[in-house]
């Protein structure tokens, strides 16, 4: 296969350290190609950039370390900047992630549509918020729905998620929206009102199994009201229950996906 290939090259580099790169090695076929599914969303390419570089107390190898949307393998709209790792040696093998890995696999994923989420009685049974619990709060529901809806919230990214690496974690900053819908009898929905969101979220990395897992803490939340059919109303009377759905419902489900982890080349 491609990866024992790959070790197979790195143990005759390994042998003949003097030298750049020996005849053998010159006979493997390159580029490899190391691509791996993360999930039914998105692919991880590790394919050597170029060949591996010989040193006489180590090896390094170059990988792409690109997250594609699963089957669309057309480039991110990013530039890879040149980094090092800093000198050490109190590990045999050390694996580094640029902030470009991070870029991608957030392109990867708003591209994929992960970031849309439906949340609704039918897709979260201890969901059960209905257009009476919004017009106790908010006296313009109250009058547009006097009949009590089931509520349904869509929540999508506007923007592609921005990515800032920092020390053993990565903050995500979020830009996006949530419609509420009141759900009819005919289960048909109507449009209540539409709000824009901005959030901050942390990422906490760690490595188990193989794989690269995070999980995830939300900092901050920001709350505007971009379009209302029942009237305008003052968001920050809504601020509590929505921060209340994003904790309970929002966060567990990408943790959930952040658990399975990124898979190490």
């Amino acid at each position: 296969c491609k990866l024992e290939a790959l070790w197979m090259l790195s143990e005759l580099l390994t042998r003949n350290p003097n030298t750049s790169l020996c005849p053998e090695a010159l006979a493997w076929p390159f580029p490899f190609s190391v691509l791996m599914p993360i999930d039914d969303l998105a692919e991880v390419d590790y394919s050597l950039n170029s060949l591996p570089a010989v040193f006489q107390p180590f090896i390094d190898l170059d990988l792409k370390g690109i997250v594609y949307p699963a089957g669309n393998y057309s480039g991110p709209p990013f530039v890879a900047a040149p980094f090092t790792i800093p000198d050490q040696s109190d590990s045999m093998l050390y694996l580094a992630f640029s902030e470009y890995f991070f870029q991608t696999s957030s392109f990867a994923y708003y591209t994929a549509g992960a970031f849309n989420i439906t949340i609704a009685e039918e897709t979260c049974s201890y969901f059960n918020i209905s257009t009476e619990v919004f017009g106790s709060i908010i006296p313009e529901v109250a009058k547009y729905s006097v009949t009590p809806y089931p509520v349904m919230l869509k929540l999508m990214a506007t923007e592609i998620p921005i990515i800032s690496l920092e020390q053993d974690s990565f903050t995500v900053e979020i830009q996006g929206s949530m419609e509420v819908f009141a759900v009819l009898p005919d289960s048909t929905t109507q449009s209540l009102f539409t709000m824009n969101i901005a959030a901050n979220t942390s990422i906490a990395l760690n490595i188990f199994d193989q794989k690269l897992m995070g999980s995830l803490c939300l900092n901050r939340l920001q709350f505007s009201l971009a379009h209302s059919n029942v009237g305008f109303f003052e968001i920050s009377l809504l601020e509590n229950i929505l921060s209340y759905i994003l904790q309970t419902e929002v966060i567990p489900s990408a943790n959930a996906k952040l658990s399975k982890g990124f898979p190490l080349p």
